[in-house]
């Protein structure tokens, strides 16, 4: 590696040498000097720091940093470390760093921890900021309502652009970081939306009735986390004001909060192709153990009923060896063909690009590609295996196959993720599984059954 590169590579996060002076000066315990290597990092950086370094350090460290924890390390750190630092840190240092963030903020940080540490840490902020997240908690999980923050700038139609910038000076309960004023009514419902670079674009006696965009976004309270990130990247917001339904504000929801979700979303449907819950990289040893083997029983399954298969044709491929070397092919290739269409249609429908026309559309597509694909690979194949073999026949066989088998998982790999989403589950979770066993079972059993029919 160059030394420019190395230079790139240092620009942003924690390095490794910071990371091991920290754990060097953790084992001495020179605290001053854990302080001094931890004050010009960022929070985001601290968290890596926090998850790279081994318990016993990681316990040495959390009692340097309790009495001036900043909330943001929270927000960075994997789930599982974050409840081993919240238990460390105890209910009320949690609850005085928590008081310094927006009330989305907040909401993110607890509701993945246990009922009874949810109640003791709200035991132990402010009243108000209690009710709050309280109340948020009440909504439903992954819904906008659990993304808003509280802390919103509305504002009625008819001030000028003088009275609102002496608000955005002195008023009380504003965001600490917004992009845009939201015009309501007396009712307090959303009328339009104006941006913070327009009030410095037009003269103080202008009111926001003038210069207000009407075209808003009003999001559902209820609506599901993965509509509202896909409302923001198809318009472009940058914010939003969320409604109750009667269709009176009660918060907002920013582009950072958005990205968050887009995040999620992606590796959870990443996981769940690969079989996987959710990144376990943190956990303890027979925890991720005990997770992963629920999936490969699944596996297990699909290949006792793949093995029952075969052992139907257990005569055929005794009287013929060469079978048993070019079976595993059939079903390999279908399998993979398969879950390339999984994936892109599971991205398709996350994405809201599959619906409607484009189904039947996306359907014979991915049929003819199967179709194309099964007949280059079937003659490739049927060659190679005739040329090995010395039978033509065989060759014959094997390309046959491929190509029905190929079609089917071009048209499963649609259609499977399809049905599973009408059903109200996740393709992501469903298709993949369902799909493997399919082409696993049709492989062998079309390749074995031609084989009985036309060589034996």
């Amino acid at each position: 590696m160059t030394k420019d590169s190395d230079n790139k590579k240092t620009l942003y996060g924690v390095s490794q040498e910071t990371i091991r002076a920290l754990e060097e000066a953790l084992e001495e315990g020179q605290e001053s000097h854990v302080q001094a290597l931890l004050k010009p990092l960022h929070a985001a950086d601290v968290a890596v720091v926090i998850e790279s370094i081994s318990p016993a350090l990681r316990y040495l460290l959390l009692n340097i940093l309790r009495s001036h924890f900043h909330p943001d390390i929270l927000s960075h750190l994997d789930e599982t470390v974050r409840e081993e630092v919240i238990e460390q840190l105890g209910t009320r240092a949690v609850a005085k760093a928590l008081s310094g963030l927006e009330s989305d903020e907040v909401v993110a940080l607890i509701e993945d921890l246990d009922e009874d540490q949810q109640k003791e840490i709200l035991a132990s902020i402010p009243e108000l900021e209690r009710g709050i997240v309280e109340n948020t908690l009440t909504y439903p999980e992954e819904s906008a309502a659990r993304l808003m923050q509280r802390e919103i700038a509305c504002v009625p139609g008819f001030w000028t652009l003088e009275e609102t910038m002496k608000y955005i000076k002195e008023g009380p309960h504003l965001p600490e970081k917004f992009y845009d004023l939201f015009v309501t009514d007396p009712k307090h419902a959303p009328l339009g939306s104006v941006s913070l670079s327009l009030l410095l674009r037009h003269p103080p006696s202008t009111t926001l009735h003038e210069i207000m965009d009407t075209d808003i976004k009003r999001i559902p309270a209820l609506m599901d986390q993965e509509e509202v990130a896909h409302l923001f990247q198809k318009y472009g917001l940058v914010s939003a004001p969320v409604v109750d339904e009667t269709g009176r504000t009660i918060g907002m929801i920013t582009i950072d909060d958005v990205v968050d979700v887009i995040e999620e979303e992606a590796e959870k449907d990443i996981m769940h192709l690969l079989r996987v819950t959710e990144s376990d990289f943190f956990e303890p040893l027979f925890s991720t153990s005990y997770s992963r083997i629920r999936w490969l029983m699944i596996t297990l399954l699909n290949m006792l009923m793949a093995a029952f298969v075969i052992s139907q044709f257990q005569h055929t491929i005794e009287s013929m060896v060469a079978l048993a070397v070019l079976m595993p092919i059939s079903a390999a290739m279908s399998g993979n063909a398969g879950m390339q269409v999984v994936t892109v249609t599971v991205r398709a429908l996350a994405t809201r690009e599959l619906g409607g026309v484009n189904m039947s559309r996306a359907i014979w597509k991915e049929t003819l590609v199967g179709l194309f694909n099964g007949v280059f690979f079937g003659i490739v194949m049927g060659c190679i295996a005739a040329f090995w073999f010395s039978d033509s026949a065989l060759g014959c066989v094997l390309g046959g196959t491929l190509v029905i088998n190929m079609v089917w998982a071009a048209i499963g790999g649609v259609v499977l993720p399809i049905v599973i989403e009408k059903m109200g589950m996740d393709p992501a979770i469903g298709a993949g599984p369902f799909l493997t066993t399919t082409t696993d079972l049709l492989g062998f059993a079309t390749f074995l059954g031609f084989a009985h029919l036309f060589l034996m």
